[in-house]
């Protein structure tokens, strides 16, 4: 009997796995979740349904945001969901709130955005950072949209290096500040009623000089205008903010604040929210692959039935499921305290490639028809190349790991 034919018959066949609800959960992650992380995150998946996927793709064509969403997201607990319930917010669970980005960036990577900025990048420095008064004044009427806030630290000729900025607060005798400036692709900058500005203080050049402020965008001098031109991130609102001679009182600073390091524990916050996020966005890819090689017909059979396809989504279910257990644990290390930015700056990194190639792959596999806004593919994709870009370029983080690695700084 020939070797082949010997093996084929005492091997039994494999049975077939079936993945019904959840396609990328090929490890029972829901498992390794608790009651209320999956109720939570299953509220989002049914909003996200209901509301977002039906009108995100004429919105990413017309470019313009849902405003008509923000307060039922408001509704949902969404916004600053992981902050103190004391602050009007919902308290949850690192892990639960990565679960929120994850279903909201399912629907597109704007929503996402929306909600990312308003908890981590303005809510998140008032809790952290701010006085007593400001926490119990601007926090519950975030967390309600009562204000849209929006994050002002990028500035044009400083992205990667944020240390260089030039926008400057100059104190008055009377302890108020005059800022002058310009901070770049800004979202929610064009809709915010508040921005947190960065600024540096004084004469000093140095980073350890920058502190942060809370700045009423009504006031004279401050001008948000819109981005014009966007190919990605469509369905999202970016702005340029220009700031000349705005005066803000004495009580505006974010006390708390000091140096660099206080804008980046900002952003390290919004980075762990993209590495759920970015899932999302790849499993929305994936399942739209799964359902189209089933039903596209080529050859008289269903694209699903070659081998090539066959490994695309192989290849794709591979990589979610890696991405969930790496932001899993880092959710529960930060849950306890226990994590780093470093840590973060590979979860955003990794997931955030994989989860483009995803969407890259997913826009081949339909063909032409991957190009239509009445499929996701294309806007995913397009998306997520500015996500490789914001919160830390791809390359950037590449440079923190390498640091950690070696111990050397390759940044200067």
């Amino acid at each position: 009997m020939a070797l082949d034919t010997l093996l084929a018959s005492a091997i039994p066949a494999l049975p077939s796995v079936e993945l019904t609800a959840h396609p990328g959960d090929l490890f029972n992650i829901d498992a390794a979740l608790t009651e209320e992380e999956r109720a939570i995150r299953d509220t989002i998946r049914r909003f996200v349904d209901e509301r977002i996927l039906p009108i995100i793709g004429d919105c990413y064509v017309q470019g313009r945001f849902p405003d008509e969403l923000i307060p039922e997201l408001a509704e949902l607990g969404v916004l600053g969901a992981n902050l103190p319930e004391e602050y009007g917010c919902a308290g949850l669970s690192s892990v639960a709130y990565g679960l929120i980005m994850q279903e909201l960036e399912r629907g597109d990577s704007g929503i996402r955005s929306f909600a990312s900025v308003q908890g981590a990048l303005v809510m998140y420095p008032i809790f952290a950072f701010g006085s007593e008064a400001q926490k119990r004044e601007l926090l519950p009427k975030l967390a309600k949209a009562e204000l849209i806030g929006c994050f002002g630290l990028t500035e044009p000729d400083f992205g990667s290096n944020p240390s260089g900025m030039i926008t400057r607060a100059r104190e008055q005798a009377d302890g108020s500040w005059i800022i002058n400036g310009a901070k770049m692709w800004i979202t929610n900058g064009s809709k915010a009623d508040v921005a947190i500005i960065w600024a540096k203080t004084g004469d000093s050049t140095d980073d350890t000089s920058i502190r942060g402020f809370v700045v009423p965008t009504n006031t004279p001098g401050f001008q948000a205008k819109d981005q014009k031109g966007k190919l990605s991130l469509r369905a999202s609102d970016t702005s340029e903010l220009v700031l000349v001679d705005v005066h803000v009182p004495a009580d505006a600073i974010l006390p708390l604040s000091k140096g660099l390091k206080s804008p980046l524990m900002c952003l390290t916050q919004a980075r762990y929210g993209i590495s759920w996020g970015v899932l999302g966005a790849a499993m929305a890819c994936m399942e739209e692959a799964v359902s189209y090689a089933k039903t596209r017909v080529m050859f008289d059979r269903p694209i699903g039935g070659f081998q090539i396809q066959q490994v695309r989504l192989a290849d794709m279910l591979t990589e979610i499921v890696k991405g969930q257990l790496v932001s899993l644990h880092l959710g529960r290390l930060k849950d306890a305290g226990n994590f780093t930015p470093t840590q973060v700056s590979l979860a955003k990194r990794n997931n955030v490639d994989i989860a483009t190639n995803i969407a890259r792959e997913t826009r081949r596999l339909l063909g032409g028809n991957g190009i239509l806004a009445e499929y996701g593919a294309m806007r995913h994709m397009a998306n997520l190349e500015s996500v490789y870009t914001y919160e830390g370029t791809h390359d950037v983080h590449s440079l923190i790991l390498g640091q950690a690695l070696t111990g050397l700084n390759a940044f200067k």
